[in-house]
């Protein structure tokens, strides 16, 4: 293979009309296009497809996922089809984050507050490394990418080049490594630090944790250049010569710093000047002291907290202009694939007013200067500004998208499994208890599972306690029921510990359950968001997975909405069922690990705690905190026992966190909470 190509190794091959749909993405990317559509149902394979189709054109592409969780998935995913290329993942590097904020009305001041996962940030330094380095880069990112990251011309221009017989003393390379924000640690060796032992400097680099750099110095040349594991020290390969990075997105040299400073304390003058002027000298006196105090760290050590809030000066930005961000990195070639776009998109334009308003109030009450207004993600129009060749993503595009496309809109009807949309029927209101009652116990026979949608929380509810009433074993999942609950819920409806889930959007990812042959819609003629075209089409879409898939929808009418979800799907179930005729395929509902997404995204992990993590959801679902068989032991032990347990947990939820098992992390959490509220009650 040669060098910066992607190539796919995978055992499957393009089936149903995936290799139509590749042929065409591919030939409107080369001819130039702007912007096209996929539109693929669900469970049609839209993964390999946009594989396939950077395997065609051969240019560097950003996915871009509504959340962490379909990132995640997508991330291993293509890692899995592009071995020996350049897959990156991008997403936000906080375990926990609280913002600045500052409440008027209740004179209430807010700290930032955050918890860094140590290997996102890794795998983020990484993603920028592999864009300035390599031509072979697929990058899975979240919508995180928009915020600002700090100058891809700085951070380039900050490099190290090292090479076996350079003239360079070691004295001179610390002090540069220092510059671009690595540590000295002789004791604690990790990613982002450095150590000196006699004629040797050891470097882990921050894009790296998994190995480090050895330099062996004779003298003032640099005698030999070697790849080690930083845990052993054993020689990996001789590596003649590299270049180091920078420990941070947001890195300048001294001159660039000087001047950075002087336009901050030419800003902090002038608005001190319209505070004392408007006679607010509590906000003068408060902004004038926590702006010296960054000037002083950004002066004595080239950083300070919230550095971010003065990137504008420091990329030498004027006011208003946009930041640089993971856009900005990338060449002008690349291709973006808009993966759910009718989700994404609009994520994409909410971000910068919510940023802005807090933001706001922090510069109105003295607790930042104006320019870190500028410290924020793109505008929409900003964002658009930044693309070349786009591919928006989804069983049931926006009109945004289609609009955009220009009616260049490539289909991906048929299922690699055989799999056809569900048969719809709509039925009358009076009696529909009694008649879903009999549907979900019909169901309940087959040993299959049930989905019922409802408009409100109460109604999800009240109908999850009538059914639990009547014998039908459920559940209900609304947006009080938090993520990691969710998921348990979902595991136990797929482990048949109940029958029938009870929701009100039914839309996110993780419902693709292959045992639910009958979705239940209520109140189907009730127009809005949720009983809107292209929401009654994914709710379809939950049946898809089962070859006995079925949607009831209840209503006294057809509103124009239903209407039109129940054409396109039988328009989609003719071509299905045509296809699947002239080739002899009968469906076969498929078979799906209860596997979650982030069980996968280290799947060469080891047993001890970072493998593949099969069941390691919720022990109960419908509990807030599933108790383990060791949390219900903890009754009886002392509190001194008791908080060595909650300290052994915690230890285990950092462990988690920081391979990344984000599920696990959060049970955990919930799990030291539980734990903590019995120390108290112990006294």
């Amino acid at each position: 293979m040669q060098k910066n190509t992607f190539r796919i190794e995978s055992e499957y091959q393009p089936k149903g009309d995936q290799p139509e749909a590749i042929a065409q993405l591919s030939a409107n990317i080369t001819s130039g296009v702007e912007h096209q559509v996929l539109l693929g149902v669900t469970g049609s394979g839209k993964t390999f497809t946009m594989a396939h189709t950077i395997e065609q054109c051969q240019r560097p592409a950003l996915i871009l996922a509504p959340n962490k969780t379909l990132a995640a998935q997508l991330y291993n995913e293509f890692r899995e089809l592009f071995p020996h290329n350049a897959v990156e993942y991008f997403v936000s590097y906080y375990d926990y984050y609280q913002p600045e904020a500052y409440v008027p009305t209740s004179d209430t001041y807010i700290e930032k507050d955050s918890s860094i996962n140590d290997n996102i940030d890794k795998l983020r330094h990484a993603a920028t490394h592999a864009l300035l380095t390599r031509k072979d880069v697929i990058i899975i990112a979240s919508v995180s990418c928009i915020y600002g990251l700090g100058s891809p011309e700085y951070y380039a221009k900050m490099v190290i080049p090292v090479e076996a017989g350079q003239t360079m003393s070691m004295d001179s390379l610390t002090g540069r490594l220092v510059d671009i924000q690595y540590e000295r640690n002789d004791y604690d060796f990790h990613r982002g630090t450095f150590r000196v032992r006699g004629d040797v400097l050891e470097i882990i680099p921050a894009y790296h944790h998994e190995r480090a750099l050895r330099l062996e110095f004779f003298g003032d040349e640099i005698d030999s250049i070697k790849d080690i594991d930083p845990l052993t020290g054993n020689i990996l390969g001789d590596i003649g010569k590299t270049v180091i990075y920078p420990a941070s997105h947001y890195v300048s040299d001294r001159d660039n710093l000087n001047r950075a400073v002087s336009d901050i304390r030419d800003e902090l003058q002038k608005r001190l000047a319209e505070f004392k002027q408007g006679n607010r000298l509590v906000e003068a006196q408060r902004l004038e002291q926590r702006t010296m105090l960054d000037l002083e760290m950004i002066e004595e050590m080239g950083y300070c907290t919230g550095i971010e809030n003065y990137s504008r000066h420091l990329d030498g930005r004027k006011e208003g202009d946009p930041p640089s961000c993971l856009l900005d990195y990338f060449p002008d070639d690349f291709i973006l694939f808009v993966d759910e776009s009718h989700i994404t998109v609009s994520q994409v334009g909410a971000m910068y007013k919510g940023d802005r308003s807090r933001k706001q109030t922090l510069v109105d009450f003295g607790f930042r200067l104006p320019s870190a207004l500028d410290n924020r993600p793109l505008e929409f129009r900003e964002f658009e500004e930044r693309l070349n060749q786009v591919v928006y993503v989804s069983a049931t595009p926006g009109k945004w998208e289609l609009d955009r496309s220009e009616g260049i809109v490539v289909e991906q009807i048929i299922r690699p499994t055989g799999l056809i949309d569900p048969v719809i029927e709509v039925r009358p209101t009076k009696g529909q208890m009694e008649d879903l009652m009999t549907e979900c116990r019909a169901c309940i026979a087959r040993e299959e599972r049930v989905l019922v949608t409802t408009l409100t929380k109460r109604m999800a509810e009240d109908l999850t306690e009538y059914l639990n009433s009547m014998g039908v074993k459920s559940r209900y999942l609304h947006s009080d029921i938090d993520t990691m609950e969710r998921m348990a819920i979902i595991q136990a409806l797929r482990r048949n510990e109940f029958d029938v889930l009870v929701g009100i959007n039914l839309l996110r990812e993780g419902l693709d359950i292959p045992e639910v042959s009958l979705v239940a819609i209520l109140d189907a003629d009730k127009e809005g968001f949720l009983r809107s075209v292209g929401s009654l089409i994914q709710t379809f879409g939950r049946a898809a997975r089962n070859a006995d898939g079925r949607v009831i929808m209840y209503a006294d009418a057809v509103t124009r909405s239903m209407a039109a979800a129940m054409q396109e799907t039988e328009r989609r179930r003719e071509k299905q069922s045509q296809y699947n005729e002239e080739h002899g395929i009968t469906p076969v509902t498929i078979r799906k690990s209860l596997d979650t997404p982030f069980d996968s995204l280290y799947s060469d992990s080891q047993s001890s705690g970072k493998g593949k993590g099969k069941g390691r959801g919720r022990q109960a679902a419908g509990s807030r905190v599933a108790e383990t068989p060791e949390d219900s032991a903890s009754y009886g032990i002392s509190a001194e026992e008791l908080g060595k347990l909650i300290q052994r947990i915690e230890r285990e939820m950092r462990e988690a966190a920081r391979d990344l098992e984000f599920e696990k992390a959060a049970d955990l959490r919930d799990r030291i909470k539980l734990l903590r509220e019995r120390l108290i009650q112990q006294g």
